[in-house]
Order: structure tokens, then C-alpha cells, then sequence
């Protein structure tokens, strides 16, 4: 008799397959959309992964693009934070002189801070977000194209540093987006190589974990989408690891220019879907 019994974990399988036999047979077509919104998804991050492997940003900027494609940018942005904080407290992490870099970006990433719980609600259900996020995207690809070159003083950085701060922090708010204009001014106060890699970390780390209070704030951080941000830093390592391995093979500037055409493109693509 004992030995007729089943196991436990057959008994689970069979209990799976069941549910999902039931599931597919009840709405076959909200199935098979739902699967084929995951696979969109990871290959998204797998994109957005490999592009960062090869030129060292972007990730951001091309999954909230996308994913605004097939979803709200609040259950994008839910998505997205779990990757981003990962990927950039390494990059901040790894480099050699992290509490200078703080030291010096503290005001700045405070702005960040107060702008993007200022925005608190702003990437919800508005109008006009996945369009701000379009414009978002097609000013970061125009300003890379463009190669702008700005100085800023140390004797400016104590007022413009939590001005920049402030301004990126409620473009994050709107657009789940928070490369602008902050890298520009990294860039722009001179910071050396490995420092400014070092303070892209930290102002992204920053600017993601104010993002996840800016939507729990007003009840839009999606929890349930918990899994989905799991796989999705799961691909997207794939991605950059796909990335880095190629990144001696290509020509890392068209690279660059084929990424940033790209970008303009998708934004001009958001804006004009949500104006039309």
C-alpha cells in the first residue's frame, strides 16, 4: 500500500500542472499574452544589459523606454529598481576613492533626493508620461551626440550642485529616468576617470532608491512586480556580461552612435504615440 503512495514532490507537480492546465484552459489568450509580455521583458534587459556591458551606461534609459511600450512607466519603474541598485552600488563600490566622491556629491545627491519625493506621484498614470519620458530620452541621446562640453568651477559646485541635484531628481519623478542633467555635470566638474564611474554609481544608487520611496509614497510601488525585477537583474547580468565579453570585438564609438540613434528614436516614437 505504502508503496502506491506517491511522493510529496509528485504530488506538487501534479498540482501545478493542474493550476496551469486550469489557467490556460480558462483564458487562453491572457496566458499566452502574459508569457509573451515576460519573454518582451527579459529581452529588454537582456538589450539593456548588453548595451551597458559594452559602453558602460544606458541601462536605465533603455528599459523604461521599452518597457513604457507595454506597460505603465510606475510598473516599469518598479521593475526596474532592483537592477539598477544592484548594478550600480558594484560600479560605486568597486572604485578606489568612494567617500571623496561622496564627500563632494553629498549636496548633490541631497537635491536629488528632495526633487524626486517631490514629484511623488508624477510618474503615475499621468497623461503625458510615457511623452515625458520620450522627451527624457531623446534630450540624453541629443546631448551624447552633441559631445557637450560644460565647466563648471569648484567655487560654483556648493549652488550649482543642488540645483543639477534637485533638477534631475523631478525628471526622475516624471520619467523614471535620472541620467539628466546629472551626468553632464559629473562630467562637467571634472572628475577623473575611475571617480566619475565611482560618482555615476553613487547618483544612480541614490536616484533609484528615492525613486522606490517617491512611488511607495503614493502607493504605486508595485510589489507584485518583485519576481519579475528578480529575473530581470538575472538577464540583465546575462546581458552585460554578453556585453563586456564583446566589447574588444566592436568599435566601441559606433557602438555609441548606434545606441544613442536608437534612443532618439524610441523617444520620438513615445511622444508622438501619446500626442497622436
Amino acid at each position: 500500500m505504502a508503496a502506491n503512495r506517491p511522493l510529496p514532490f509528485a504530488i506538487g507537480e501534479s498540482r501545478l500542472l493542474k493550476s496551469l492546465i486550469a489557467r490556460i484552459t480558462r483564458d487562453p489568450q491572457s496566458y499566452l499574452m502574459s508569457v509573451s509580455v515576460l519573454m518582451f521583458i527579459a529581452g529588454v534587459f537582456i538589450l539593456a544589459g548588453f548595451v551597458k556591458g559594452v559602453v558602460g551606461l544606458g541601462l536605465p534609459a533603455i528599459a523604461m523606454g521599452l518597457l513604457a511600450v507595454v506597460m505603465r512607466p510606475a510598473d516599469a519603474a518598479s521593475i526596474l529598481i532592483l537592477p539598477t541598485v544592484a548594478t550600480n552600488v558594484w560600479q560605486m563600490a568597486a572604485g578606489p576613492s568612494l567617500w571623496p566622491v561622496v564627500v563632494r556629491l553629498w549636496p548633490t545627491m541631497l537635491g536629488v533626493i528632495c526633487g524626486t519625493l517631490a514629484g511623488a506621484g508624477w510618474l503615475v498614470d499621468g497623461p503625458y508620461a510615457a511623452a515625458l519620458l520620450g522627451v527624457a530620452l531623446a534630450i540624453y541621446a541629443l546631448t551624447g551626440l552633441a559631445r557637450l562640453h560644460v565647466t563648471v568651477s569648484p567655487a560654483r559646485e556648493p549652488w550649482v550642485g543642488p540645483l543639477v541635484g534637485v533638477i534631475t531628481g523631478l525628471v526622475a519623478a516624471a520619467t523614471g529616468v535620472f541620467a539628466m542633467p546629472a551626468v553632464v555635470y559629473l562630467q562637467a566638474i571634472g572628475l577623473e576617470k575611475e571617480d566619475l564611474v565611482q560618482a555615476l554609481g553613487l547618483s544612480f544608487t541614490i536616484s533609484s532608491l528615492a525613486l522606490a520611496v517617491n512611488l511607495a509614497s503614493v502607493s504605486a510601488l508595485n510589489l507584485s512586480l518583485g519576481a519579475a525585477s528578480l529575473g530581470a537583474l538575472a538577464v540583465a547580468g546575462v546581458g552585460m556580461w554578453l556585453g563586456q565579453t564583446l566589447r574588444l570585438r566592436l568599435r566601441p564609438e559606433t557602438f555609441r552612435l548606434c545606441f544613442l540613434f536608437g534612443l532618439l528614436a524610441l523617444g520620438v516614437y513615445l511622444v508622438a504615440r501619446a500626442v497622436a
